[in-house]
């Protein structure tokens, strides 16, 4: 196969529940056909609601500052190109928008985090949820006492937590009171991301396709939570994972295996033959 622009295709990953298996890994199989993949000359984004460095491991262990990929953070409000470190594109919340969050939060008993390098920002003492999420990206987190007025910096995110169904009713209430200032969605069914309005994986994904040169026609997406649905239905192909929410898999152009099946290698074989 010629390795010509017409040619080459753009395959974006979410990490949680598609790139990585239940033990937030990415097995031989997958990490196999993905390098096979980027030699051939096609492009891989990792898109995720993590921060940028909670995505790090995941970039060195695909090589994807040799092969050029990019990192698409904070679904959507940071992306960096992974060869030259450059921040392609962000947009960031207005900080008058943190003392609502704040006494939604302190009135409802949600966790309320942000992001400042390594670090997971607490607002309350963590909650499982607020644990899992510095956990996860591998951060340490600390809880300040003066929430309000420790965040004076630029941040592309907040993060409110709760249990499931809990955070599905606070979701609404969010978008209803807030969602003419900021984009509210739910990236797991108790993460609630805070996000700059107008910003989803998919707007991001416009503007990598841009800096590429490519078509959204050329572009597989694939992903399995709620804030991915914009992308997988912006998408030339947008594909579910097995383990997809059920609203996931209604706007998928295909539904793959599961993350523990290996489900990116059989896009990868479908789709990039």
């Amino acid at each position: 196969m010629e390795n010509d622009q017409t040619e080459k295709k753009l395959l974006v990953l979410d990490i949680d529940g598609t790139l990585t298996n239940s033990e937030k890994e990415i097995t031989a199989a997958t990490k196999e056909a993905i390098q096979d993949l980027l030699l051939r000359g096609h492009k891989v984004v990792l898109a995720s609601g993590r921060p940028t460095p909670g995505m790090r491991r995941y970039e060195k262990e695909l090589e994807l500052e040799r092969y050029g990929g990019y990192l698409l953070s904070f679904n959507g409000a940071h992306i960096m190109e992974c060869r030259s470190g450059e921040i392609v594109y962000q947009k960031l919340l207005p900080l008058p928008l943190l003392s609502r969050l704040y006494k939604f939060a302190k009135e409802n008993g949600c966790g309320l985090v942000t992001f400042l390098g390594d670090h997971v920002i607490s607002a309350f003492p963590a909650d499982e949820y607020v644990e899992a999420e510095a956990r996860l990206n591998g951060l340490s987190l600390r809880h300040v006492d003066n929430f309000l007025d420790f965040v004076d910096f630029s941040i592309n995110k907040c993060l409110m937590t709760a249990p499931p169904k809990v955070a599905e009713v606070f979701e609404r209430e969010l978008q209803e009171k807030l969602g003419n200032v900021a984009g509210i969605y739910r990236s797991e069914p108790y993460f609630i991301e805070i996000v700059p309005q107008n910003v989803t994986k998919a707007t991001a994904l416009e503007r990598i396709l841009e800096a590429l040169g490519m078509k959204r026609e050329n572009m597989v997406c694939c992903g399995d939570g709620f804030n991915d649905i914009d992308m997988i239905r912006f998408a030339g192909v947008g594909v579910a994972m097995g383990n997809a929410q059920p609203a996931v898999k209604e706007v998928a152009d295909y539904i793959t295996a599961s993350n523990d099946q290996d489900g990116v290698v059989e896009v990868i074989r479908k789709f990039f033959p």
